[in-house]
């Protein structure tokens, strides 16, 4: 879960806070946005538009796709007595589960109803495992930090006075405490127990089960969130070991689900171990932290990729299938449930660039260039090829407010461009919240389960900051959706080019902007033009030209209208007295071709067939008669092709 570090600045070399517009600004003439469909595609993994916790409503509406149980509390937890340490979040105490009946646990724990939620939703569950080695000692409150047996301390727990934050009245640290306090040891088998609980009672995951399991959560800050069981920073060498013994024990209680780790709380992560992380706060370090030092220098990101892939090679089981990484911006104010001033929403928006792009230096004490998902499928191809890329707790903050919607609009487009395999948001919004618009605009943005296509197209701007763009194809009816962030204060108005597709017909229009927050609006269609043959250099292209509301995003949906080809080449083979096959070629079209209708001719009348297949055997004829037959070709959108060049035949009587 987001940390406001006071530590973080210690991990900096550098503070860069910028607040103007971003540089390389186009003019309002130059302002045009393109797609080509004649470009590589890649699919839009629907796992992208996840969230931590949505609530049921939300989540029915929106067919959420994939849903977390994760966050600080879920390290130590124990499904056994459903108790939960709340770790430095709340004073490192364990609180039992709200449980209805808790003489019936491990049955309806609280990691029971969560996955209750998502099998009413078919939303897909992640739930989080422990590799801490830690869990609630018994269902009952107990104190990482007693204030009786340690002494006073500068916070304390207001309904429980003597459950204290571990640190003196004087700012230090309590050190040396009894981690079984509040927690007893656990391993790898008390995770196969916990499998074999969810699997008794929802099925595997190939059988609808739990289908996520992630590695716990931001492991490499233990030192701070779970001080009290777990002082030191994990090693890199303890972060191997503890996964090997963990993740293959999900896999042995369930081949088919799928393990996301090591979940690093951000951009140290990536390369510096806890244990680095933790003694070059304190020592400046950073230039050969000691731990990466033993490791041949190897940054620990792609060392932990490439211990995980070992594994593989020696035990033939894959326990790793998702590398994932959290991700905070920490632009100052950025991460905040309050919108803040001008400047920094005008930076929030600016940040959703550390997502992709290599040219952008990120404005904190980062102080570099981020590209965070390509950084991390570069070094997925380098160190672990094939592991999927995910981001299992994100936040561009403000998700109340319209300028939160415009972020998180932004990076769900950027998710589906860049091709990460996963994303969750944390803290997801309420209802009628602006951020919860935003996931509508992709998942529902007409009330009746329309959503943003599934197929991802190149789609530029050329002024990405002021007017973003993200396009896609839907293989369901081939329709063609476009997302226009508008990140500015002011209306603008651009061509939309799109190369590939025949002129004609109509863009529906669906915004979401400050005119109304509490709907996503349909405004009048607006025509596609053809683009005239020299300037689009011979290759069918439309435009379509809108102004874009200032602080809006807006979707347009164009309709597959143009037809498959009429199949070339139908033969039919010799008759039969009652029967004869009939095959022809695949038929062409400019999204898919999704089936085929073959008409059969005689005296007796006129019969349409339906398949799906390139062969067909027609049966039901009659001996010596003539039968003439045509096909036709059907795409998602049900534009029917002409009718093929005709083949007749006439049935043998005997």
């Amino acid at each position: 879960m987001p940390r406001t570090r006071t530590w973080a600045a210690l991990l900096a070399t550098a503070l860069l806070v910028t607040t103007g517009a971003a540089t390389g600004t186009a003019r309002a003439a130059e302002l045009s946005l393109s797609v080509d469909l004649t470009a590589p595609t890649h699919p839009i993994s629907p796992y992208v538009y996840g969230m931590n916790f949505a609530d049921e409503a939300l989540a029915k509406e929106l067919r959420l796709p994939v849903r977390r149980w994760g966050g600080n509390a879920t390290t130590r937890y124990d499904y056994r007595t459903d108790t939960t340490n709340r770790a430095s979040d709340w004073y490192f105490e364990n609180i039992p589960g709200d449980n209805p009946d808790p003489g019936e646990l491990p049955d309806g724990s609280e990691t029971d109803r969560f996955t209750d939620q998502d099998m009413r939703t078919g939303t897909d569950t992640i739930l989080t495992v422990p590799l801490i080695g830690w869990a609630p000692k018994e269902r009952a409150k107990a104190c990482g930090f007693s204030v009786a047996k340690y002494g006073p301390q500068q916070s304390t727990d207001p309904w429980a006075p003597d459950c204290g934050n571990g640190v003196r009245p004087d700012g230090s640290q309590i050190t040396g405490n009894d981690p079984h306090d509040t927690s007893v040891e656990i391993g790898p088998e008390y995770v196969t127990g916990w499998l074999d609980h969810l699997r008794a009672r929802y099925g595997d995951a190939a059988h609808g089960g739990v289908r996520f399991y992630n590695l716990d959560n931001e492991p490499d800050i233990w030192f701070s969130t779970h001080r009290d069981v777990h002082p030191a920073g994990p090693t890199y060498d303890e972060m191997r070991d503890s996964t090997y013994g963990v993740a293959a024990a999900v896999k042995a209680a369930d081949p088919g689900a799928a393990t996301l780790g090591p979940a690093g709380w951000g951009w140290s992560s990536l390369t510096l171990s806890g244990s680095d992380q933790q003694r070059c706060a304190i020592e400046g370090c950073w230039g050969n932290p000691p731990d990466q030092a033993a490791h041949g220098g190897v940054p620990f990101g792609e060392w932990y990729l490439a211990q995980m892939r070992a594994y593989e090679q020696s035990h033939g089981v894959r326990i790793l299938d998702y590398y994932d990484n959290h991700w905070y911006p920490q632009g100052g104010g950025v991460f905040s449930g309050d919108p803040g001033d001008a400047a920094t929403q005008a930076l929030r928006l600016r940040q959703t660039r550390t997502l992709w792009d290599r040219t952008y230096t990120d404005e904190s004490w980062i102080n570099q260039p981020v590209y965070l998902i390509p950084r991390m499928k570069d070094m997925v191809a380098r160190n672990y090829p094939g592991t999927k890329v995910a981001l299992t707790e994100y936040s561009f903050g403000a998700i109340g407010s319209l300028n939160g919607a415009l972020a998180e609009a932004d990076a769900l487009g950027i998710f589906g461009r860049e091709g990460a395999d996963l994303a969750t948001l944390w803290s997801p919004p309420a209802p009628a919240d602006p951020g919860a618009y935003a996931f509508r605009m992709y998942l529902n943005y007409d009330g009746k389960g329309g959503r943003f296509g599934d197929t991802s197209v190149a789609s530029t701007s050329t002024d990405q900051s002021r007017l973003a763009v993200y396009g896609a194809t839907r293989r369901s009816d081939g329709a063609l959706t476009l997302m226009v962030v508008n990140k500015t204060g002011s209306d603008l108005t651009s061509p939309l080019t799109v190369t590939g597709r025949a002129p004609g017909g109509t863009a529906q229009v669906y915004r979401y902007s400050g005119a109304d927050l509490a709907a996503i609006v349909r405004d009048t269609d607006l025509p596609l033009r053809p683009v005239p043959a020299a300037s689009s250099h011979g290759t069918s292209a439309t435009v379509v030209s809108a102004t874009y509301p200032a602080n809006s995003i807006t979707e347009l949906v164009v309709a597959d209208t143009v037809p498959p080809r009429a199949p070339a080449g139908l033969t039919a083979g010799r008759p039969a007295p009652h029967s004869v096959t009939l095959t022809w070629p695949p038929a062409t079209d400019n999204v898919a071709v999704t089936g085929y209708e073959v008409g059969q001719q005689s005296s007796a009348g006129t019969t349409k067939i339906s398949t799906t297949a390139t062969t067909l055997t027609v049966d039901g004829l009659s001996p010596g008669r003539r039968y003439t037959f045509w096909v036709r070709a059907r795409d998602g959108a049900g534009n029917l092709s002409p009718k093929s060049r005709t083949v007749s035949v006439t049935t043998p009587r005997h």
